[in-house]
């Protein structure tokens, strides 16, 4: 289980529960959560854990603490084990081709294994935000699984565009988190962008 350590506010503070941590809004907005959903699913990908498969715990809770999640982490190869199998549906989201396609596989995530939409502020340990796992002690991959696709259904929602894709390198299993009004994106990085480009370049010559 996921341990919540609530820090003590002053009565009558809770407005300003979020004053002791300024950058909290920046390092758990929505974007920032998508990017962290993309970043876990990629971690979870690969590497061999204590149980076999997967990552070592410690290599997903590098990626949470990059995310701005507190200590501790205590997470456990079965927790892992479990985020890999959350992974593995979210990855359905990214290989979404159409905004119709990637609120079907949401409405579907949301409906199996998320709870209500409610605010929480962590026993006044964060400013108040909204969660759709069924409590703030809930296992790793249920925080993980309902906190990924709460923030992919707003992405698809305020872009009306999936919110993110499976890198186009036929070597690479990344996703990514798409964004911006430019050139959509092939590529989760551009060292796989230009290997696919020389790549494609010894080909015509060739050819």
């Amino acid at each position: 289980m996921r341990y919540i350590r609530p820090v003590p506010i002053p009565h009558g503070a809770e407005a300003d529960a979020g004053v002791h941590d300024p950058d909290w809004s920046t390092r758990h907005s929505v974007l920032s959560t998508a990017r962290r959903t993309a970043a876990l699913v990629n971690v979870l990908a690969g590497g061999p854990s204590d149980a076999g498969g997967g990552p070592a715990p410690d290599a997903v809770a590098e990626v949470l603490r990059a995310y701005g999640e507190k200590e501790p982490l205590d997470l456990t190869a079965r927790d892992v084990e479990g985020m890999r199998e959350a992974a593995a549906l979210l990855r359905d989201v990214f290989a979404a081709e159409s905004a119709d396609a990637a609120a079907h596989v949401l409405n579907r995530l949301l409906g199996a294994h998320t709870g209500r939409l409610r605010l929480t502020s962590h026993q006044g340990a964060s400013p108040w935000h909204p969660h759709v796992d069924r409590a703030d002690d809930a296992p790793w991959p249920e925080w993980f699984l309902a906190s990924s696709c709460l923030a992919l259904t707003v992405l698809v929602w305020d872009r009306q565009r999936p919110p993110g894709r499976t890198c186009a390198s036929g070597s690479c299993r990344n996703v990514f988190i798409a964004q911006g009004s430019g050139p959509e994106r092939r590529y989760c990085s551009r060292r796989c962008a230009t290997r696919e480009r020389v790549a494609a370049h010894r080909r015509r010559a060739d050819g």
